[in-house]
């Protein structure tokens, strides 16, 4: 060990380091050193394009053409009814508070339904749009106006029938924390297209967090400068961004090459990729100081910009948090990821009844949504973008009726539910799969969610099979550990 000569004490930190380093702690820190080389290696932070190419295993493919650059996924935290918004069963309307058929309740598991419930008609009228021929539930006008616009999945399923477990399911590959994200995975794979703002931003509405908390949109085993950055539309963007009083932009910078010198030579001597993560951050923070206020103001928008949004700047709204994704992939934001929380709807009183909530939730959403996408395609950005919407399961066909509630409700529903996109190279009005006539089982082409992660992943040029990540000795990949997801050819361009 090195040490001072006539003392015996070491001359520096380093050496302090070293010196008193046991060889437990230099056994725990080495897989982080070779951790650290890694992420030397990759460029982390530097907008270094990190194609699937990058990762492959085994024999050499040629690289994937994506066709969307950014990502915008809505997520509807809770699930919204398919059979009040786009899967129209005139059957369930017929058989409406009749007792339901005992063949949908056999070897089944519900969430809360008990005893015998009854068959749920659809809590809204359906209208057929002229210029596809598709059902638009008339809670949604807006959305059925860009109707040849998007693709649709009628026919998803999962495996989890809870909120958390499914959320962690639909965006991390498993429904247990720990894992990484589908953005988190993106940016992996991909990079940032923008140095001076995050590459995955996260916004939420509603009120709440989704029930599965930051895990769906955190980085898991992947180191953490790919993690998601949550931002606020209103205020700061992010907490503390502005300098304190009394601290002006050169002293920042000051105290910012001080504290770097202190995590170089930690870093140096640990390996530990997160001290790099905390170095980029850091550096981010400052160049989004200028950058971030002119990117999140929305008061820079014309007044029908924001009155086709519904937008109002300052406020916490879904419809501000749509109008700020459009704004953020213009400036080459990879991921932009908007949870929306309040579509949980069991009908135990008006809070969560579809007579009420869902209307409300559907008011707040409708006319956002077809802004941006009219909004992207006016300004040549949808091709390149693919938008995403949909929640983490269905509902069921029957009334939940929990603790004999005169509301209407329905409980969650596994085996089907909808999604639909548009932009990115997707099939614009194009439909896949379909239900049985009380919208209860997938009748035709089912679709999984490892499906949709594949597909997702294909769709940006990276490659589902080969996108992988070392960790506690095993190769991780968003569609798990086999090769059960596949990618959905029908719903993309030719």
């Amino acid at each position: 060990m090195a040490q001072n000569q006539s003392s015996g004490q070491p001359k520096n930190l380093h050496e302090a380091v070293v010196q008193y380093q046991t060889r437990r702690h230099f056994l725990q820190q080495s897989p982080l050193g070779l951790a650290g080389l890694a992420a030397a290696t990759w460029g982390l932070g530097q907008g270094h394009t990190l194609g699937h190419e990058a990762r492959s295993q085994g024999t050499q493919r040629a690289p994937l053409r994506g066709t969307a650059k950014n990502v915008i996924y809505l997520h509807m935290a809770g699930s919204p009814s398919q059979l009040e918004l786009f899967d129209y069963k005139p059957e369930l309307a017929r058989l409406h508070l009749q007792p339901c058929p005992g063949s949908l309740l056999e070897n089944q598991k519900f969430a809360f339904i008990q005893g015998h419930p009854q068959i749920l008609g659809p809590q809204a009228e359906f209208v057929q749009c002229p210029s596809t021929g598709r059902y638009f539930s008339n809670l949604i006008p807006e959305l059925m106006k860009v109707s040849p616009e998007l693709t649709f999945v009628r026919s998803m399923y999962t495996d989890q029938f809870n909120h958390a477990p499914a959320e962690l399911y639909l965006h991390t590959g498993n429904p247990r924390p720990g894992y990484a994200s589908f953005g988190s995975w993106a940016m992996y794979g991909l990079g940032s297209l923008n140095e001076n703002l995050p590459g995955y931003i996260v916004f939420v509405s509603g009120g709440n967090n989704p029930a599965a908390g930051k895990a769906v949109w955190g980085n898991g085993f992947l180191p953490g400068v790919f993690q998601g950055v949550q931002c606020r539309s209103s205020g700061d963007p992010i907490l503390f961004l502005s300098n304190p009083p009394g601290m002006d932009r050169e002293s920042r910078r000051a105290s910012l090459e001080s504290l770097n010198r202190l995590n170089q030579m930690q870093a140096a001597t640990f390996g530990d990729p997160e001290t790099v993560t905390r170095m980029e951050q850091y550096e981010l923070a400052f160049r989004m100081q200028v950058s971030a206020p002119e990117a999140f103001d929305l008061s820079s928008e014309t007044a029908a910009t924001l009155e086709a949004y519904g937008a109002q700047p300052g406020q916490n709204l879904f419809a501000n948090n749509c109008l700020m994704a459009r704004r953020l992939v213009e400036r080459g934001v990879r991921f932009v990821q908007l949870f929306d929380w309040g579509w949980d709807v069991h009908g135990t009183g008006p809070h969560d009844d579809l007579n009420h909530q869902l209307v409300k939730k559907c008011g707040e959403m409708d006319r956002p949504v077809a802004a941006l996408i009219r909004d992207l395609k006016e300004r040549g950005l949808l091709d390149e973008t693919l938008v995403i919407w949909g929640g983490e399961f269905g509902r069921t066909s029957m009334n939940e009726a929990r603790g004999g509630s005169t509301y209407f409700g329905r409980d969650h529903h596994p085996h089907c539910f909808t999604m639909f996109f548009a932009g990115g190279g997707m099939r614009p009005g194009f439909d896949l799969g379909a239900t049985d006539d009380l919208g209860y089982f997938v009748v035709e082409d089912k679709m999984s969610v490892r499906d949709l992660q594949a597909t997702l992943l294909h769709v940006l040029g990276l490659d589902p099979y080969r996108l992988s990540f070392p960790f506690q000795g095993l190769n991780h990949r968003l569609i798990g550990p086999t090769d059960e997801g596949r990618v959905r050819e029908e719903l993309l361009q030719s």
